[in-house]
């Protein structure tokens, strides 16, 4: 396959990998291949049903470097899902009686591109397996090239995804703050919710660095400043079934003893009872393009919050939201060392014309390769019996759990 043009785009929720992976892939292809020509599609998937391309100058190739240090994406992100017809007619994408993904392709075409490359989560990439195949089955000639990013860690058959190694220790450092808010208050209950819609990786791998930053941590147990008001007393997952009265009567002791409660809660734990609450009182379950529940519209750790304060008898409750803070940071050197080897292999799948997801490839003992793109899903769940989870539980105190069945 003979490469002149290639295409990029990054499209969903944003990740500390975005700007960086971005950038590696302008770096390499400009090492290895500085004939093939590179332009970038505004916005994702609005940007290739609009047609609203940028060209990558010889001085931003030059510059490439600059973007490990940034966060967000330079070149824009959106939520469009290209086979939801009647979403993207609503949101004037494309016309009555067009066919999404036949109009992705013909831009694709109409701009004289090769291969496109996909950075995005499990959204992005369902939807790029689905153009792939689009592509392949009506003889375009064109190869769809993606990049897993999502903090949830939660792609099949990814093992890590970029940007999450970031946003865990992100996080992390955000919580570090806000936990000194034990200090204006007596019995202070606070909920610290980490995003994760269906997995609780990030929640876990967030409580792992910041208590990593406790260690690192010395005290002055004589003035009050000690590590067990600091320190977690419950991490809430999706996986894991929440006995909220056993939980209430464990924290209503910490409570006690301590004189406060810190939480960590993934946004997707316990949303399926408070679905069902929603449903039972007659209300509506507000979704996106996507069917998901809109999370930030039903607000699990208020709900959350609002069970466990009069149990543990709070008398002040703080609900604090990590995720936009986290996943807008700029990767950092681990995720970088991690996204430049995705770029690397990413390029040489381009240029040999194989499409598929490049990532390590769980399936096959972590190898960094094109993962074959029907092979790629979304909601991975968590493997909540992992040494570093289960040894996280037991050094709070807090039981395993009743595992989740849907």
């Amino acid at each position: 396959m003979t490469v002149k043009r290639v295409a990029l785009l990054t499209a969903g929720g944003l990740a500390p990998c975005l700007s960086s992976a971005v950038g590696a892939l302008i770096e390499r292809y400009t090492l290895i291949a500085p004939e093939v020509e590179i332009i970038a599609y505004r916005n994702g998937y609005h940007g290739l049903l609009r047609g609203d391309s940028i060209v990558i100058t010889p001085e931003v190739r030059a510059n490439a470097h600059l973007l490990q240090h940034f966060g967000g994406s330079p070149i824009g992100n959106s939520r469009v899902k290209l086979t939801n017809i009647a979403d993207c007619v609503k949101r004037g994408l494309v016309a009555e009686g067009q066919d999404p993904q036949k109009v992705a392709a013909d831009q694709l075409v109409a701009d004289g591109v090769d291969v496109l490359h996909t950075i995005g989560g499990d959204d992005t990439n369902t939807a790029a397996a689905d153009l792939s195949a689009f592509l392949a089955n009506n003889d375009y000639g064109l190869c769809v090239v993606g990049l897993p990013k999502t903090i949830d860690n939660d792609v099949y058959p990814i093992a890590q995804s970029l940007g999450a190694w970031t946003a865990a220790d992100e996080g992390a450092h955000f919580f570090s703050n806000i936990v000194s808010e034990h200090t204006s208050n007596t019995r202070m209950l606070i909920v610290h919710e980490v995003m994760g819609r269906h997995c609780g990786w990030l929640t876990g791998a967030t409580a792992v660095s910041y208590r990593n930053l406790l260690d690192d941590t010395s005290w002055l147990e004589a003035f009050g400043v000690s590590r067990e008001r600091r320190e977690l007393h419950a991490v809430y997952v999706p996986e894991l079934a929440i006995d909220l009265n056993a939980e209430a009567a464990r924290l209503k002791a910490v409570m006690d003893s301590v004189g406060n409660v810190n939480i960590f809660l993934s946004e997707g734990a316990g949303v399926d009872d408070i679905v069902k609450e929603m449903q039972a009182q007659g209300e509506e379950i507000p979704r996106d393009a996507f069917g998901h529940v809109q999370i930030d519209k039903i607000n699990p750790g208020a709900w959350f919050a609002k069970q466990f304060a009069p149990m543990i008898e709070a008398d002040k409750v703080l609900v604090q939201k990590s995720g936009y803070y986290s996943r807008s940071a700029p990767a950092n050197q681990r995720d970088q060392e991690l996204i430049r080897a995705c770029a690397e292999v990413a390029v040489d799948a381009a240029l040999a014309g194989v499409s598929g997801l490049v990532g390590q490839d769980e399936d096959q003992s972590n190898v960094i390769r094109a993962c074959e793109f029907e092979r790629v899903a979304g909601a991975k769940p968590f493997d909540v019996t992992q040494e570093w989870f289960t040894t996280l539980l037991a050094d709070i105190n807090q039981p395993l759990g009743r595992p989740v069945t849907h």
